[in-house]
């Protein structure tokens, strides 16, 4: 019984932790921004992976808040809604790392 009380514990914990990973994250936005952040999002977007971290943590925060964005605020909105301070400063450390 406590080898399977641990086992998912692990579990949970790793879950948590991936939650939290910006790689991770990214996979729900590259539909969208492609696979380096390389795309205008629906044609309309910033290329955003020339965009530094703090940009990234202002945009995703005020997409959350609905004061930050123009054609793409209401798809934004949505799609942050649910992201943890954490998770989008996980993000915004991320996406700089990619290149075209």
């Amino acid at each position: 019984m406590r080898k399977v009380i641990l086992a998912a514990l692990a579990v949970f914990a790793m879950n948590v932790m991936a939650a939290d990973d910006g790689a991770t994250l990214f996979k729900k936005c590259a539909g969208c921004h492609g696979a380096n952040a390389q795309k205008k999002a629906l044609g309309r977007s910033e290329v955003i992976n020339a965009w530094k971290s703090d940009k990234i943590v202002s945009a995703l925060q005020g997409y959350k808040t609905g004061t930050f964005g123009g054609a793409m605020k209401g798809i934004m909105k949505g799609q942050v809604s649910s992201l943890s301070k954490e998770q989008i400063k996980a993000l915004a450390d991320y996406i700089p790392t990619l290149k075209n």
